[in-house]
């Protein structure tokens, strides 16, 4: 056994003293190869040090000019770091963490950095100096492991174990209820405290003397302390934790730590989906975090809701709204002047360009007692951050002059201040001139505009100026100045200057405000003249009066006459649009024409019967009667539903009726062949003659797709009254949409007609009574009023979401609302404008004045006097229908007038007698009939008949 022992060492040694032959002949090989390739590797490294040089000086020139580029800060510490220059990293270091939070990666490799450099005792307080500013920039258990793992280095020197268990409990405050890292946080803490316990129990066998066995209690306590606070937290594995406690004591679990394990367990179950929502969603999980926030408010512990916030914000830290969610609660909840101060601060830090956060933060600093410095300092450098648009800084000085505002102690008046207020009262009006200059230079150099239109700021002085400082005169100055920058044509602004002189100027000065404003004002003039001639009715005498009643008058005259020009301009513009559209229309029928002219002049192929035109007048929708044939009824069938041609509804919706023309045969059907019975439609078998409008309503605008009409409906209208029958509108692809019902009674009429409106299958159903326009001409189509409403307001921009409620809500403190209608499609969809009637004209023009520009769940409104356009297109001076739309398929002829056959299509029935008058059954103009030249020079250049022209005809009747 020796000598194998033996043999095995020497066969050991040679097979070591062969490779290290071997290691020394690899070695001399890659001296040689080292030196033939030294020269090539030099090259390359000095050509990369040379473009990271310049990339480097780029860099830095790119931050001297935008301090805030955070992807350029990152950069450069990145090459900083592979070129190993300390000093200039440390530099660039240092210069981000105080425009930006650094990132816990970046931190982690700034404090190894750091460690690795100053390993020597003296300068371990730097060390800790850094980690202290790396653990308030987010919630990072790594960064608060590593702060703990270097502190315990510093155990030796003096007081160094307390400030360890110092590190390891403010840990646990930041992250311990961390539900996914914080259990790392408790273990680490109880090894320690393991370590130190295997220092102080006395050597196996002997005896521990009393000092000894106290130091040794209380170490043990301290360990079962760590295990019964962390059974009591919801932490993920949890379990484990339990076990290993269990197996741990002597003494075993107690029942108290048992329930509060279970409890914690419990909340955990709960809280366990939406941490796994969390593990399995991509970054960065902003939809995740804010379901698991709103759960944990629900839930109501602030610890908890605190902690989930700062998880979300080292995920999401250039979100506003998260950080504007997060310091909302804090402000609202906690109130902890240290962390919400800090958070405030950080927030800022990372979404410097976000206007509302700085503002928040001003109000935050006032709110704790923060001094006059250090909130000077912030607005400061809330106005170098950036901000994206120049109403952001309108809002920012408003913040910080209404601060300055507050610190004055206006309760004696100016004459009285001390000597600390007036110095304040001076500094807030130099705020209020500074902020002036800035707006004109500054903004509005970057911006082309002040973002300040209104003249907000100078609007805040004067009142200051006119209610604190009883300095009327100052007032107006700022006034007259708003008026000039543009304002003077807004009846608002003069409203609010006339206010303020009401309630703290003269009557004189009231008159002249007034007086200036019926000049000047080009929006709301009316409603200014109404407020002057008020005024002079309680304030002013006969000769003031004389004199306000003769400039209204003189003003609205001048107002409607340009109004009227203005008007007759639009119309002329519409006249010639319309006049395009017309002379397009005939290009493009001339040219089908002609190409069906030249395809049925083709030996051998028929002529086919040109319905494009028709169609592309009316629509898909539009449904077409069953084509004519020769010896086929009457010339009321002709019509294609007998009486319902002449029903007109009082919506609107249906008031023009697609004109008869033929309808496509199915295919395989011949010319000349008769449809079948079955499709013939119980609307066309009825009696004219039994129908009785006065008891019958108007359904439209139902659904094509609805089943059983007839049965739906009756049962819907059945609570109205007996419903005697209902009569749906169908063609060859089903129902159309539309009906008639009619009742026994005209009692029922009423009651039917307050159903307008109701949505049935998703649309609102269009509820109007029966009437025939050949026996009521005169008969308005549009029931909602087409003048000017003054005590009625248009709203236009709202959200498609906006209901009545919240409309209601937004326009009740302006006066006594009657009635909130909001437009609608066809389809129910809403359309963002909607119609507020209000008890009177007074109430609905401050509503205007109030309500216009304001902002709705981020929609801008325009609000102004209700003065809807006429509806009827028959008023227009130049309306007319296309020919091609209002003539009969028979009419529409091609490029060689009625073809070869020179056959007239219209029925016999049809025929007028030459010389003699008829009515216009089907739209068309009247013609006489003398011959083929009489009617192929009817064609589709025949001038065109106006809604007006067929009134006239039917009234010769």
């Amino acid at each position: 056994m020796a000598a194998t022992g033996n043999a095995e060492e020497t066969q050991l040694q040679e097979m070591e003293e062969e490779a290290g032959m071997e290691r020394e002949r690899d070695s001399d090989e890659e001296e040689g190869m080292g030196i033939e390739n030294s020269d090539d590797e030099e090259d390359d490294s000095s050509e990369d040090d040379k473009d990271n040089e310049a990339e480097i000086q780029r860099l830095e020139e790119q931050l001297s000019i935008n301090a805030f580029d955070y992807n350029c800060h990152v950069d450069l510490i990145k090459l900083l770091r592979q070129e190993g220059e300390l000093p200039p990293l440390r530099k660039a270091r240092q210069k981000m963490s105080e425009l930006f939070p650094l990132t816990e990666e970046i931190w982690l490799d700034w404090l190894k950095d750091e460690i690795r450099l100053t390993e020597e005792e003296p300068n371990r307080e730097k060390v800790y100096e850094l980690f202290e500013t790396a653990v308030k920039d987010y919630i990072c258990p790594e960064i608060w492991l590593e702060y703990a793992q270097y502190s315990i280095g510093g155990m030796g020197l003096p007081g160094g174990m307390e400030k360890v268990r110092s590190i390891f409990e403010r840990a646990l405050t930041a992250v311990g209820l961390h539900m996914t890292k914080g259990a790392t946080v408790w273990e680490a803490y109880r090894e320690f405290e393991n370590a130190i316990l295997a220092t102080v129990q006395p050597p196996p066998g002997s005896v521990p003397t009393r000092e000894q066995q106290e130091l040794l209690n209380t170490q043990l306590e301290r360990i079962h302390t760590l295990f019964r606070r962390q059974l009591a937290i919801p932490l993920m594995d949890m379990e484990g934790t339990y076990a290993e406690y269990e197996e741990w004591s002597d003494q075993g679990v107690s029942e108290t730590v048992s329930q509060k394990y279970k409890r914690a367990l419990q909340q955990m179950e709960k809280s366990k989906p939406y941490e796994e929502t969390l593990m399995a969603a991509e970054p960065p999980k902003l939809a995740e975090y804010q379901t698991y926030i709103d759960y944990e408010q629900r839930e109501g512990d602030p610890a908890r809701i605190q902690i989930i916030f700062e998880r979300a914000l080292a995920e999401n830290c250039l979100v506003p709204d998260m950080w504007a969610k997060y310091t909302k609660y804090l402000d609202r909840q906690l109130k902890i002047k240290d962390l919400v101060l800090s958070s405030h601060d950080r927030a800022v830090r990372n979404c410097p360009w976000t206007m509302g956060l700085w503002k928040n933060y001003l109000l935050a600093l006032e709110r704790h007692g923060a001094n006059h410095h250090t909130i000077s300092d912030i607005f400061e450098k809330a106005l170098n951050a950036g901000f994206i648009q120049a109403a952001d800084y309108v809002n920012i000085w408003e913040a910080y002059l209404d601060y300055l505002r507050r610190r004055v102690n206006f309760s004696k008046g100016e004459s009285t201040l001390t000597l600390e207020s007036s110095r304040e009262l001076e500094e807030l009006r130099a705020a209020f001139t500074r902020s002036l200059d800035y707006m004109k230079q500054d903004v509005e150099e970057r911006f082309s505009e002040s973002g300040d239109p209104s003249c907000t700021i100078m609007q805040v002085w004067a009142k200051i100026e006119a209610l604190h400082c009883k300095n009327i005169q100052k007032a107006r100055e700022l006034w007259d100045s708003i008026m000039t920058k543009g304002n003077a044509k807004f009846a608002n602004m003069w409203l609010e200057y006339y206010n303020l002189e009401r309630s703290y100027g003269d009557a004189l000065h009231c008159r002249k405000a007034l007086h200036r404003a019926v000049q000047c004002t080009t929006d709301y003039p009316e409603h200014v003249c109404e407020v002057l001639l008020t005024f002079e009715r309680v304030e002013g005498s006969l000769e003031d009066w004389d004199a306000a009643v003769q400039k209204t008058e003189t003003r609205l005259n001048r107002v409607n006459e340009q109004r009227a020009k203005v008007a007759e301009k639009e119309a002329h513009l519409v006249r010639q649009e319309e006049e395009k559209t017309e002379q397009r229309r005939r290009a493009k029928a001339d040219k089908k024409n002609q190409k069906k002219g030249q395809k049925g002049s083709r030996p051998g192929e028929k002529r086919k019967a040109e319905d494009e035109d028709n169609d592309d007048e009316w629509g898909e929708e539009s449904e077409q009667p069953p084509k004519r044939h020769r010896g086929e009824g009457n010339q009321g069938s002709f019509r294609g539903g007998g009486a319902e041609e002449f029903m007109e509804t009082e919506s609107g919706l249906f008031g023009r009726r697609a004109p008869p023309c033929r309808r496509q045969e199915p295919p395989g059907a011949k010319r000349g062949q008769q449809m079948a019975p079955a499709t013939v439609r119980k609307t066309q078998e009825d009696n004219p003659e039994q129908r009785k409008d006065d008891c019958s309503v108007f359904i439209s605008n139902l659904a094509f797709s609805m089943e059983d009409p007839e049965k739906r409906l009756k049962e819907l209208f059945e609570p109205c009254g007996p419903v005697q029958s209902v009569r749906p509108v169908y063609a060859a692809k089903g129902f159309r949409g539309y009906c008639y019902v009619q009742f026994e009674g005209k009692v029922s009429v009423p009651e039917a007609l307050k159903m307008d409106r109701r949505e049935v299958d998703g649309r609102p159903m269009f509820v109007s009574p029966c009437v025939d326009k050949n026996k009521n001409p005169d008969f308005k189509v549009f029931k909602y009023n087409t003048n000017l409403e003054k005590h009625k307001i248009f709203i236009s921009g709202l959200p498609f979401s906006c209901t009545k409620e919240q409309l209601e809500e937004l326009c009740k403190d302006q006066g006594t609302i009657k009635d909130i209608r909001l437009v609608t499609n066809r389809s129910g969809k809403p359309k963002g404008l909607a119609y507020v009637e209000f008890e009177d004209e007074t109430q609905a023009s401050q509503a205007v004045l109030k309500l216009d520009g304001t902002v709705l769940q981020e929609h801008t409104l325009s609000v102004a006097i209700s003065n809807p356009p006429r509806r009827n297109a028959a008023d227009k001076p130049d309306f007319s229908r296309p020919m091609g739309a209002m003539m009969p398929r028979a009419m529409v002829y091609g490029s060689r007038g009625k073809g070869r056959t020179q056959l007239s299509l219209i029925p016999r029935s049809l025929h007028r007698q030459t010389g003699s008058e008829s009515k216009a059954e089907n739209g068309t103009a009247p013609k006489p009939t003398g011959g083929a030249s009489e009617d192929a020079g009817f064609d589709a250049h025949a001038k065109p008949m106006s809604n007006s022209d067929f009134a006239k005809m039917l009234l010769k009747k």
